[in-house]
């Protein structure tokens, strides 16, 4: 089938490169987002999908929105047979859904109809799921809602961070989308309507969203930290400055009061509502990641103070 890929960050590189790969497609152009400003100079860079498709002389299309004239002049021209979509990061109109005879098929991290939304992996994480998956959809104007062309699954391990859990689920989601592809280029597949039960939503995290509340349960602060690492990062305030934090361990230990710092000789507990926790790496305003120990070593700790 003749292909147009969407897709813009890291996650959505695997399942290019593995419809670049296949034998039975052509991936005729790529739609990302355009070049974005990163690092000290904030010199323009390319969507990690774009330096793929650059790589490969692939055409890139770039438009402020997916309902721009041209864009979708371009698109009518180009014929594709399906798009598949991974991470675009852009609203899709009808008029774009309607060009492509197979549609636009998104591949979402979760098992729908369970985290519709920008941060599925995330929410699984922090609601404690012990399994989360990736599905492959065909695109309709509700959010996240068409019918499903198929699933994987992955167990969530007690220490994975929403980092480590998405580049498994790109990794075989990639497969999944490919297997799709081929289904659909069969014509041996039929997407299947979502349940009208179990429909939850997982909206994006902000960076305030990540601020850690020690008056929730040792369990609950455990999940929520990896849920927003990497991205945007868990914090906390320390002596009224933001105090970045890595994942936590549970630990059973005395009781501290919510936020109450305990600097032992390897370690550094935190209260909570329930059991402490134990810092791992840590990152105090204007100094380098560290370990939470020796951040202690040289801050001199006043008694009764705490990460709020």
């Amino acid at each position: 089938m003749r292909l147009v890929f969407a897709g813009t960050p890291d996650p959505a590189v695997p399942s290019l490169r593995a419809l670049l790969e296949s034998p039975r497609h052509e991936v005729v152009a790529v739609v990302t987002r355009p070049d974005a400003p990163a690092g000290r100079g904030r010199r323009l860079v390319r969507s990690p999908v774009g330096a793929l498709a650059d790589e490969h002389g692939i055409e890139v299309l770039t438009p402020a929105t997916a309902g721009d004239p041209d864009f979708l002049a371009r698109l009518t021209e180009l014929a594709p047979d399906a798009c598949p979509v991974v991470a675009y990061g852009a609203l899709l109109p009808q008029r774009a859904l309607d060009i492509p005879r197979h549609g636009w098929v998104n591949l979402h991290f979760s098992l729908l109809p369970a985290w519709r939304g920008a941060a599925p992996v995330q929410a699984a994480i922090r609601a404690g799921d012990e399994f989360t998956g990736a599905s492959t959809f065909r695109i309709v104007k509700e959010l996240d809602a068409g019918p499903v062309y198929g699933v994987v699954t992955e167990k969530i391990g007690d220490t994975d961070t929403a980092g480590e859990l998405l580049g498994r689920l790109a990794e075989s989601g990639a497969a999944l989308l490919g297997s799709t592809m081929d289904g659909i280029a069969d014509d041996a597949l039929s997407a299947v309507p979502q349940p009208a039960d179990g429909v939850t939503y997982a909206p994006k995290v902000s960076a305030e969203d990540a601020k850690v509340a020690f008056t929730d349960p040792a369990a609950a602060i455990d999940r929520h930290v990896r849920a927003v690492t990497p991205e945007p990062g868990a914090w906390a305030l320390f002596r009224e400055e933001r105090f970045k934090l890595g994942p936590v361990t549970p630990v059973e230990a005395s009781r501290l009061a919510p936020g109450e710092l305990l600097v032992e000789r390897k370690r550094v507990l935190v209260g909570t509502a329930t059991t402490p926790v134990a810092l791992g790496e840590v990152q105090a305003q204007g100094k380098k990641r560290m370990a939470a120990a020796d951040w202690a070593r040289g801050t001199r700790i006043e008694h009764e103070e705490r990460l709020t």
